[in-house]
C-alpha cells in the first residue's frame, strides 16, 4: 500500500499543536509535531514526504525565518502558515515568499483537512515527478525496467548498451505499446550523454507548421523555451512518431543534420510506429532522411514473442498494482498462465498493465477471474487450455517458474519455506531452480 504522507506541525503552543495534529490524524495522516522551528528544521530534508503547517509568531525563529529556510532547503516543499487576527499583511508576504497558503484564526478543522489535501496532493506529485526523472537519468534503473530472460530481451539490452555507447543517430521502431519510449530514455542514459539534455516531442501532438516552430523556431515572444534543436544541443532529441513528418519539416530536419557535422552535436533518437499499419519506417520516411536515421537501429520486440516473460511481468504488475491499492496479489492458475502465453497482446505491454490493474481490482472486490478478463480483451480466445502454437512442455515450465518465482519472492528466499509451501524436497527445488536460472540471493531481503 501506498505510504502515507506526512505532517509536520509546527507551533510553539502545545495546546494548539496537539489539537491539529489529533484532528489531522483521525483524517488519515501521519503526524509528527515540533515546538519551535530550529527543532523542525533537523527533521526536515530536502525531499520531506510531506508538507508543514506552521504558526507565524514564534519565540526565536519566526514563521516567516522559518519559511525562508525550508524555502532555502526545498522550495517545492508546501507550508501552510497560521496566522493571528491583524496578521493577514504578513501572510500575503509569506505567500510571495513560497508559502503554499494561510489559515487565519480561528479556523474550522474541516478547513484544514481540505488545505492539507491539497498541498498532500502537491506534495505527492511533486516527489513522483522527482523520483522519475531520477529513474531516466539512471541507466541501471532503467534497464532493470526492460524485464525479461526471453532471448529477444536479452538482446534488445545488448542492443541498448552497444548503441548508447556510439554517437550516431538512431531510429527505434516497433508496435505501439511495446515500450519504445523507455528504450530512447535508457540509450541516453547508459551512453556518454547521460546528465546532459534529454528533450522529447510527440510529432503526432502538433499540426504541421506547430511542430516546425517547436523543432526548428522562430520562438514567439511569450515563448520561454528554445526550439527543440537548439534546446536539446550536446545532448539527445527524441522524435516520437516520426512517421507524422511533413515532407517539408523531413527536409528541414534533414538540413539540420546535416549542418551538425560528425560527430553529431546533437544525438536524434527517432520512434517510428509503422509496424502495425503493414508498412515499414522505409514507407513513411524520404530515403535520404532514413538512412541518416537509420545508420543505427532498434526494434522493440512484441510481447507475443517474449515468451515467459509474460509472466514474469504480469506477475510483477499485479504486486505494484495490489501494493497501491492495498490487497492480496490475485493468484494465477495453470489455466489461466496459459491463456497469458496464449493470447496475441496487440496492445504489447501497455495492454498486459492494464490487464493486471484490472485482475487486482476485481480480485480486491471477490469477483471475477484472470481468464474472465482474458476473453473479453481477446474473443478469438477459447476459455479452455490448449497447446495451439507451443508445445504443452513449454506451458507446463512457464507455469512451474513462475510459481516458484512468486513463492520465493513471498517467502523472502526461505528456502524451507518454498519447500513446505509447494511439497518440494530440496534437492528436487534446487534443481528447478537451476533450470530456470532462479537464484536465492535474488529474494533475500
Amino acid at each position: 500500500m501506498a505510504k502515507l504522507m506526512k505532517i509536520a506541525i509546527v507551533d510553539d503552543e502545545q495546546d494548539m499543536r496537539q489539537s491539529i495534529g489529533q484532528w489531522l490524524a483521525l483524517s488519515g495522516y501521519d503526524t509528527e509535531t515540533f515546538a519551535s522551528a530550529e527543532e523542525a528544521l533537523k527533521a526536515l530534508t530536502p525531499d520531506y514526504p510531506g508538507i508543514v503547517i506552521s504558526d507565524i509568531r514564534m519565540p526565536g525563529m519566526d514563521g516567516m525565518q522559518f519559511l525562508k529556510r525550508l524555502m532555502s532547503t526545498d522550495s517545492a516543499l508546501p507550508v501552510i502558515m497560521i496566522t493571528g487576527h491583524g496578521d493577514v499583511p504578513m501572510a500575503v508576504e509569506a505567500m510571495r515568499l513560497g508559502a503554499f497558503d494561510f489559515l487565519e484564526k480561528p479556523f474550522q478543522p474541516d478547513q484544514m483537512s481540505q488545505l492539507a489535501k491539497k498541498a498532500v496532493n502537491a506534495r505527492r506529485l511533486t516527489l513522483d515527478n522527482r523520483q522519475l526523472r531520477r529513474e531516466l537519468s539512471d541507466g541501471g534503473q532503467l534497464m532493470r525496467k526492460l524485464i525479461g530472460a526471453s532471448p529477444v530481451m536479452e538482446r534488445l539490452r545488448e542492443d541498448i548498451l552497444d548503441l548508447g555507447q556510439a554517437d550516431g543517430h538512431v531510429l527505434i521502431d516497433g508496435e505501439t505499446g511495446t515500450g519504445k519510449t523507455l528504450v530512447a530514455h535508457a540509450l541516453h542514459a547508459v551512453g556518454s550523454r547521460a546528465g546532459k539534455k534529454f528533450v522529447l516531442v510527440s510529432c503526432a501532438a502538433y499540426e504541421d507548421e506547430a511542430l516546425a516552430q517547436r523543432l526548428f523556431g522562430p520562438v514567439q515572444p511569450d515563448e520561454a523555451r528554445l526550439p527543440a534543436i537548439e534546446e536539446a544541443r550536446g545532448g539527445t532529441l527524441v522524435l516520437e512518431d516520426i512517421e507524422s513528418l511533413s515532407e517539408a519539416n523531413q527536409a528541414r530536419l534533414l538540413n539540420a543534420i546535416n549542418e551538425q557535422g560528425t560527430p553529431a552535436e546533437t544525438r536524434i533518437v527517432a520512434i517510428c510506429n509503422m509496424q502495425e499499419q503493414n508498412r515499414t519506417p522505409e514507407d513513411a520516411i524520404k530515403p535520404n532522411l532514413f538512412y541518416r536515421l537509420a545508420a543505427l537501429r532498434i526494434t522493440v520486440p512484441p510481447l507475443r514473442q517474449r515468451g515467459e516473460d509474460i509472466l514474469t511481468l504480469f506477475t510483477r504488475l499485479s504486486e505494484q498494482f495490489a501494493d497501491e491499492y492495498g490487497c492480496e496479489t490475485p493468484e494465477v492458475s495453470a489455466q489461466e498462465a496459459a491463456q497469458l502465453l496464449q493470447a496475441p497482446w496487440p496492445g504489447n505491454v501497455r495492454q498486459l498493465i492494464n490487464m493486471a490493474e484490472r485482475a487486482v481490482l476485481q480480485s480486491r472486490r471477490g469477483s471475477g477471474t484472470i481468464a474472465s478478463l482474458l476473453m473479453s480483451d481477446h474473443e478469438e480466445m477459447q476459455p479452455v487450455m490448449t497447446t495451439e502454437g507451443k508445445p504443452l512442455k513449454e506451458y507446463v515450465e512457464a507455469f512451474e517458474r513462475m510459481l516458484i518465482d512468486n513463492t520465493m519472492r513471498r517467502h523472502k528466499g526461505s528456502i524451507s519455506s518454498v519447500m513446505d509451501e509447494l511439497c518440494l524436497p530440496r534437492r528436487t527445488l534446487n534443481e528447478k531452480m537451476a533450470k530456470y536460472g532462479l537464484q536465492r540471493s535474488d529474494y533475500l531481503g
